[in-house]
């Protein structure tokens, strides 16, 4: 089975989640009742060539990213997969500058900067030369 390794940057800091395809699919299933979601890549895919893996891979890296700059608020559910539990709160003006802790009630909103991207797929071995 294939799996994406996902980086997400949160506040100067970084971490990754890997997750197979169906969890992306069950997690597209929950935001539809929540928000307007952007298209998920096809769940059939033909043949596993590379060429057909990386298609697949940038249309779930732009999925992410779509949620993410679509929504001021991020589902919980979003954020759990994402495993992220904490979203610090920057004021519009100091986010790009700072990385402070500055923190405040509304947590759960986003300064948005492109925080997702996927790094190659750990199961496509790269062409040797």
């Amino acid at each position: 089975f294939q799996v994406f390794k996902i980086e997400v940057l949160m506040s100067g800091r970084k971490h990754f989640v890997e997750k197979r395809y169906s969890e992306f699919h069950a997690l597209h299933k929950k935001l539809k009742k929540f928000i307007r979601t952007p298209e998920i890549p096809s769940k059939h895919v033909r043949n596993w060539v590379p060429k057909v893996l990386e298609q697949r891979r940038q249309g779930l890296e732009l999925y992410l990213q779509t949620v993410v700059l679509e929504n001021e608020e991020l589902p919980k559910i979003f954020l759990d997969f994402l495993n992220v539990r904490h979203v610090p709160t920057l004021p519009k003006a100091e986010s790009c500058g700072s990385f402070d802790e500055t923190e405040s009630e509304e947590s759960s909103k986003l300064s948005h900067q492109p925080v997702l991207l996927f790094l190659r797929d750990p199961y496509v071995l790269p062409k040797a030369n």
